[in-house]
């Protein structure tokens, strides 16, 4: 149920982030504004703001969260529907404003969705199992990136926009089966309380309040920014470098695999190694993924772009499972969705800061020294890791 859930989200992020900067700069748009759909995903990093709603609204009534889900994923279906009349072959600037608004509204409701769904997560996954638990989420987000990222990258060049979007809603309709046939455990009824903006900050504080978290948010501020920062610019890249819409599929399919199984392995190793070293090695890796695309950057004609996919997916996979499990040990019980959200919005709204502009930072340095720039940010991430460790608040559940 879970590896359904996440696969959902996957699947329209994996169109978003991963088939629309190839499809758009296929249709001759500019790198400033590949870059800025980055904005769309605003709603994934104000998402703690309408957070504890969620959590609270409907909590003791039976099935509270998965009719939050049930909700978003429908209405996400209907924007889907309005996006797939868009002219995607010529992308003008008007046209262009109506598909960030749209994607915009599709992130806003796969953003709640996220909530309902991290918190049911969290409430179902004992400590010692998260690593493997989070293998089986990612693994399924993954999945689903890797159909709405490669698959419907390769569907829109054989088969066009419209019937491509048509089928990713047949999926995700489809997708609300193992949800619907999931007896959600029941919650305790919560107490009532004044929904107010000083309950709301106080929320926060309670969260963040708490000894060594500022180091960590320091690390969630960081981890993933070399990671997102340097894969939105690969793709064009690629298309740069003359290859096809079906090249970029097939080159996609490849790499997702391998993040695929880079993913299950997070899950075993972290059954063995502590909290610190998988949060630091792993940083290293994505750092050394994205040196290797500079070095193409500025060898085009390598044979080397699959292996380089290929680390640059592993690396990914691996760091994701590991910040995921980490931010799952900081929530506490009966704050699951919201605690895990916040969390997640500050790395996101990080990500997508710098996500907005590597449009610019590839236009105006080169895509070599944008990807050696995503290696440093990669690295930066080790040092508040150390500190955080230091401050006594790793946990170790292994």
């Amino acid at each position: 149920m879970l590896a359904a859930l996440y696969f959902a989200q996957g699947l329209p992020f994996g169109l978003i982030t991963r088939a629309l900067p190839a499809i758009a700069r296929d249709a001759g748009l500019s790198l400033q504004y590949i870059g800025l759909l980055s904005l769309a995903a605003l709603p994934w990093a104000l998402k703690f703001v309408w957070a504890p709603w969620v959590d609270r609204l409907g909590q003791g009534y039976s099935n509270h969260r998965k009719r939050w889900i049930i909700s978003c994923q429908l209405a996400a279906v209907m924007v889907l529907a309005a996006m797939s009349l868009l002219p995607m072959s010529e992308l003008s600037v008007p046209f262009f404003v109506l598909l960030l608004a749209l994607l915009f509204l599709l992130n806003l409701f796969f953003a709640t969705h996220d909530i309902a769904t991290d918190g049911l997560a969290v409430r179902l996954l004992p400590a010692a199992l998260r690593g493997i638990g989070n293998s089986v989420q990612t693994g399924g987000y993954k999945v689903g990136l890797l159909t709405g990222g490669a698959v419907l990258l390769w569907l829109v060049g054989e088969i066009g926009w419209m019937p491509t979007v048509w089928l990713a809603i047949a999926a995700l309709l489809l997708l609300l089966i193992p949800l619907s046939r999931y007896p959600e455990p029941e919650e305790p009824v919560a107490a009532p309380i004044s929904y107010s903006w000083r309950w709301w900050t106080a929320e926060l504080w309670r969260f963040w309040g708490r000894s060594g978290m500022v180091w960590w948010l320091v690390l969630l501020l960081i981890y993933k920014v070399g990671d997102s920062f340097g894969t939105r610019m690969i793709k064009p890249f690629l298309i740069d470098q003359n290859w096809t819409l079906a090249q970029l599929a097939a080159l996609d399919l490849a790499a997702s695999l391998a993040g695929l199984a880079a993913v299950a392995a997070a899950g075993l190793l972290l059954l063995k190694l502590s909290r610190l070293a998988a949060l630091v090695s792993f940083s290293i890796l994505q750092a050394g993924a994205f040196l290797g695309w500079a070095w193409l950057a500025q060898n085009p004609h390598s044979s080397l772009v699959w292996t380089m996919a290929i680390a640059e997916q592993c690396a990914d996979g691996l760091a994701t499972v590991a910040l995921f499990t980490v931010m799952m040990d900081n929530c506490r019980t009966g704050h699951e969705g919201s605690d895990y959200t916040v969390q997640a919005s500050v790395m996101l709204m990080a990500a997508g800061l710098f996500t907005l502009f590597s449009g610019y930072s590839a236009a105006y340095f080169g895509y070599s020294l944008h990807f050696m720039l995503a290696a440093a940010l990669a690295l930066a991430a080790i040092i508040p890791a150390l500190f955080w460790s230091r401050s006594g608040q790793v946990k170790d559940d292994r």
